[in-house]
């Protein structure tokens, strides 16, 4: 029995409807995949202004380039800064555009136009909340109160729960259980369902993959929720609505709005994303249209779809690019077009949530697996078949990353042209037939324009958003009016500006360590406080310090309007640690709060499903405690995890040798105590084992038998 259903007693799974899943073949090519019926008119036109414009402006760009750096040819420095300085500011040229289409479809309400109605006869679906070495507390309270919402609208039969644990740390496998008894005992007759893997192969999308396989034929879509996100029930149903409504398509994503910052990086991370977001993310849906893209979570999914087309290949090779694929999402979305389904973004429906990391430090250890999982798309780009907008995702992805050790890279070749102008004597009069005399290449003028110009291309979809924010009357005020809004706009741009240096460098390590080969590995999200001692902050940013310090001698001896130009830069590096700390300080959050500044809508005035989730949170936290030692003390506990344990191994499966070695320690132990010299695998390995509960319990008895015949005697005489 894997599963208990809140419904009734502890009793045996649902019947299984298994649905088969092929491994993709990336190598092959599928059958010509049909443009979707759903496809807006004039996409090509779309794409042509976007893709066009950017690169309009990109040679143009170049060619100011090219006269600021070669007025008489450049030398081979000149040449490499002018061919990253193109690339970068193509990246940077595309944002621009699409954001300018977001704004435009963001004032004229074109998404909303989009929105399905809740519709009465909804399919059956599935929600799915995978959790790995989770907090217990924040996934069970987040389905009590998505599932209240749900009974609220009167739509709670139509959807079933499913918690898909992948947790190998065996005190938070089993506070995971006893939060799940607590919330089958809150909910009442709610059909939500516990399945914990014994073996967490191909990780997040190997969990899915498991499920899909075992349970997607009874659902005809489902829907992946992430343990730090939340949705009001009224979203899941428009998009279970929406879904149900386009038989062409097979994904369709929501926005998901940051929310529940407490630190001063996290709600820097809220400001942005809910000011910035939306407009972003209307240019994107606008000109992506059917061939959008997946981020994960917060998405619901046409289970035939994702079964046909979705199951991923193991890579080859080696890790880091070899193995299981880490950022499934991404690639998920382009096979699922790639079989001819549509993937589309709403971005005009509210009410679906997450939360961000609560500090820098997270957000690189987050960034660092992102950061591997894009770089392993290096792979799948070359798959046959792909629709090219996919293959722009992917691109786009990987490009997240690299442009950092190209600017990186930018920063140091600027600095040793500005060397080389120091210590190289200009040629004004050069030996040979010449007309002209050789002026100095570099035009200092109009390298002033080219750097205006290319701040406002990078700065202006902020202002943009901005622009945006005060045409909406209800987020203007949600977001602290005309004013204050402005100035959190100031705040958070001069803090992310001086932040951007840091994550560069951090960047920039983690994709040379990747190409170097080394394995990043797959750490649990640290979601709740992003403190650390300010000593082990000073020891974390110690390269980025001293690489501030670096570029900042280097800067001045070159000349002083170097420095002043490298300043941002230098301040940043130089500032990481206490900048770092500071961040991540609930106490610096909280004073701009109060001061109205970095303020959202869902800050200001929390959704009944935010408010929720706070009053239910506490009811569902465990005790931290030793796994052995809770079970053993709780016959409730022990009967219900004794329920979930997978089937007994039957005749022919294979033998798990950490299991067997754990068993014969076991026979060696002379009390329980004696467990506690046992690794957290083995533990784990000893409570997914009937026949290891019953030597544990046995272990027990042992101990417990000599006390109670002393207490007999104590008592007779």
């Amino acid at each position: 029995m894997d599963v208990l259903d809140l419904g009734a007693p502890v009793r045996a799974l649902p019947d299984e409807a298994p649905l088969a899943m092929p491994v993709q073949n990336l190598h092959a090519a599928p059958a010509r995949t049909p443009r979707p019926a759903s496809t807006p008119p004039r996409m090509g036109l779309r794409r042509l202004l976007v893709i066009g414009s950017a690169a309009a402006m990109t040679m143009e760009a170049a060619r100011e380039m090219h006269l600021v750096l070669g007025a008489n040819g450049p030398t081979l420095l000149e040449a490499a800064i002018l061919t990253i300085f193109v690339t970068l500011f193509a990246w940077i040229a595309l944002a621009l555009v699409s954001s300018l289409c977001g704004f435009v479809s963001l004032l004229a309400g074109g998404a909303e136009r989009a929105l399905p109605d809740a519709a009465a006869d909804l399919p059956r679906t599935a929600l799915l909340m995978p959790a790995y070495n989770e907090q217990p507390a924040r996934i069970m309270a987040t389905l009590a109160v998505m599932h209240a919402d749900l009974v609220r609208l009167g739509v709670e039969q139509r959807f079933d729960f499913f918690i898909l644990s992948d947790t190998t740390d065996p005190d938070a496998w089993v506070a995971e259980e006893a939060a799940y008894l607590a919330l089958r005992q809150q909910a009442g007759a709610a059909r939500i369902f516990y399945r914990r893997r014994p073996k967490n192969t191909e990780r997040k999308a190997g969990n899915i993959g498991d499920w899909v396989r075992r349970w997607g034929g009874a659902y005809p879509q489902f829907m992946i929720l992430d343990a730090d996100s939340i949705m009001t029930g009224e979203c899941v149903v428009r998009l279970a609505a929406a879904l149900a409504g386009a038989p062409d398509v097979g994904l369709i994503q929501s926005l998901p709005v940051i929310v529940g910052g407490q630190t001063l990086f996290a709600r820097m991370q809220q400001f942005a994303g809910r000011v910035y977001g939306p407009m972003i993310a209307h240019g994107i849906a606008w000109w992506h249209g059917p061939d959008g893209n997946y981020w994960g979570h917060n998405a619901m999914i046409r289970t035939q779809a994702f079964a046909e087309a979705a199951g991923l290949p193991v890579l080859p090779g080696r890790k880091p690019f070899g193995g299981p694929v880490m950022s499934h999402d991404f690639v998920e979305a382009a096979l699922i077009r790639r079989a001819g389904w549509a993937v589309y973004m709403l971005p005009g429906l509210s009410g679906s949530f997450e939360e961000s990391p609560p500090s820098l430090t997270e957000l690189s250890v987050r960034d660092r697996r992102w950061c591997q999982g894009n770089l392993q798309h290096i792979a799948v780009l070359p798959a046959r078949g792909l629709h090219w907008v996919s293959r722009m995702h992917l691109l786009m992805g990987i490009g997240s990353y690299i442009t950092a050790p190209l600017w990186l890279l930018f920063i140091v070749l600027g600095i040793m042209i500005s060397l080389q102008a120091r210590l190289t004597l200009p040629d004004y009069f050069p030996a040979g037939p010449s007309l002209f005399p050789r002026w100095p290449a570099v035009d200092p003028v109009r390298s002033m324009w080219v750097f205006a110009a290319t701040m406002a291309v990078l700065l202006g979809p902020k202002l943009l958003a901005w622009f945006a924010l005060m045409l909406r009357p209800q987020d203007r005020r949600g977001c602290g009016g005309v004013v204050r809004s402005f100035l959190s706009v100031l705040v958070e741009t001069v803090l992310a500006g001086l932040l951007a240096p840091v994550s560069m460098l951090s960047q920039s390590a983690a994709v040379v360590t990747i190409l170097a080969g080394r394995d990043g590995g797959w750490q649990p999200q640290q979601r709740e406080d992003g403190r650390m001692p300010f000593r082990d902050t000073l020891r974390h940013y110690l390269p980025h310090t001293l690489t501030g310090l670096g570029l900042a001698l280097v800067s001045w001896l070159v000349s002083v309007p170097l420095l002043l130009w490298m300043s941002p830069v230098v301040l940043g590096l130089a500032l990481a640690a206490p900048l770092a700390a500071c961040t991540a300080r609930r106490g610096a959050g909280q004073a701009l709060r109060r001061l109205g500044l970095l303020q959202t809508p869902e800050e200001a005035h929390p959704p009944l499903v935010l408010q929720g989730l706070q009053r239910m949170q506490p009811h569902f936290v465990q005790p931290a405690e030793d796994a052995v030692a809770r079970l053993l003390s709780d016959p409730a506990l022990m009967a219900a995890h004794r329920a979930m344990l997978p089937p007994p191994r039957r005749r022919g499966d294979p033998f798990d040798p950490v299991q067997l070695l754990v068993l014969a320690k076991l026979d060696e132990m002379g009390s329980v105590a004696d467990t506690v010299t046992l690794t957290r695998a083995e533990r784990a390995a000893v409570l997914a084992d009937a026949e290891g509960l019953r030597r544990l319990e046995n272990l027990m008895k042992a101990a417990v038998q000599p006390m109670q015949a002393a207490f007999t005697r104590d008592q007779q005489s």
